[in-house]
């Protein structure tokens, strides 16, 4: 049961307030893993190779790591973007639920 709160809103209860927390950054994490995965993948494999031939090139690094972001987010952009409109109308629709 809620209590009244001021001006007829109503106090947040800490779990829902950490459960809908906890979704946000489950749900952030699982959007972003994929480019900052295979980026940090790209960066590290690029750092070996520049260890091993002892190329110490700034754009040798940067140029690769951005052409992966590109391209991740041209293949996994509609599936983030599916799951980020999923989270939202879920937050949404949610909402009537919370009073």
């Amino acid at each position: 049961m809620r209590r009244e709160v001021g001006h007829g809103g109503f106090e947040l209860h800490a779990d829902l307030a950490l459960k809908m927390m906890a979704d946000l950054f489950m749900t952030g994490l699982l959007i972003c893993l994929p480019l900052l995965g295979l980026t940090m993948l790209v960066g590290v494999v690029i750092s070996v190779l520049q260890v091993v031939t002892q190329v110490q090139e700034m754009s040798l690094t940067f140029v690769p790591k951005l052409f992966t972001a590109g391209a991740v987010l041209v293949v996994a952009g509609p599936w983030m973007l599916r799951k980020l409109t999923q989270f939202t109308t879920n937050l949404w629709n949610s909402i009537p639920a919370m009073f």
